[in-house]
């Protein structure tokens, strides 16, 4: 068993006020910190105080001390055994000194995933944590983190996969579109803080190849007929989740045939088309900074070392 000591800091040209104020809106709906939706968000079971139970991705722990505006210490959920806290030091002239530390025992296997895993992304993302600091804090980043060819793998390796679910039952035009389906299935994902809301951008989960025929709320139905098939497919954006279903009937031998075939591969596409698109949006998402302070850029202007992500 080994010790792990982790640390990075930088020195922010902002008050030491205005930068604790910042990172005492950790994990709160209007995070301007935390590198979200790029990589999973930091969420808790309450405010952000001691006692506060939670964590980000599968990295689980809780906080243990917390002075607002300063510091806040955050211990590793058994069977993690160590802590993390960030802090903020004065260095005048209206700079201040931004440090987090990462301390943690180590054994089995984590010993050999950390140098070539985790601690890439780990330092990755308090490396950007630190650029939304900047951004939110001092008016820009100047030099903002790039990921390596190994932090794009990692990303795309670890990224979520779609949940299989029933239809929901605020999928209301699907469930109107086709009577008596042969053939209903639905999956769906987290919608991470800075995902689009809008149904209308998520029609590249099926490339855009197919015309939408109605939109109600937050659900948009899209024209999948091919080949004798009867099928429609719901895009469903709620405040928690994007879900993708699917109804389909095969009333002619034709597309009974095609349908026995592709039958079998579709819960494989849709579930890969869905989560495949769900990171692109994520990646090409404004910084959390940025949609804080209302200077986010479009998808089409997006950091390259997300888009190519």
């Amino acid at each position: 068993m080994g010790i792990v000591r982790n640390e990075h800091e930088r020195v922010v040209g902002a008050p030491a006020e205005v930068v604790g104020a910042l990172l005492d809106r950790l994990s709160a709906e209007d995070d301007p910190v935390f590198p979200v939706p790029a990589w999973a968000p930091m969420a808790f079971d309450r405010p952000l105080g001691v006692g506060a139970t939670g964590g980000h991705g599968p990295i689980r722990y809780s906080v243990t001390e917390y002075e607002p505006g300063r510091r806040v210490r955050f211990a590793f959920t058994p069977p993690g055994d160590g802590f993390h806290e960030m802090t903020v030091e004065s260095r005048g002239d209206g700079r201040c000194l931004v440090r987090h530390v990462l301390e943690m025992r180590q054994s089995g296997v984590d010993r050999l995933l950390w140098p070539t895993a985790v601690r890439p992304v780990h330092d990755t993302m308090l490396e950007e944590l630190f650029d939304n600091i900047e951004r939110a804090a001092a008016g820009g980043c100047a030099d903002p983190v790039r990921w390596s060819p190994r932090i794009r793998l990692l990303n795309r390796l670890w990224w979520p996969r779609p949940e299989t679910v029933v239809v929901p039952a605020e999928a209301r035009l699907l469930r109107a579109s086709a009577e008596r389906p042969g053939y209903r299935d639905a999956y769906r994902m987290e919608l991470r803080p800075g995902l689009p809301r809008d149904p209308a951008a998520w029609t590249g989960v099926l490339r855009d190849a197919f015309p939408v025929v109605a939109r109600e709320g937050g659900e948009l139905l899209m024209d999948v007929n091919t080949a004798g098939l009867t099928a429609r497919a719901s895009i469903l954006v709620d405040e928690r989740h994007v879900t993708l279903s699917t109804a389909v009937r095969a009333d002619t031998v034709r597309s009974r045939l095609y349908w026995g075939v592709v039958k079998r591969v579709h819960p494989f596409m849709a579930r890969t088309m869905l989560r495949r698109v769900h990171r692109r949006l994520a990646l090409a998402a404004p910084a959390a900074a940025e949609r804080a302070t209302g200077t986010g850029h479009s998808a089409v202007s997006a950091p390259s070392h997300f888009v190519s992500g």
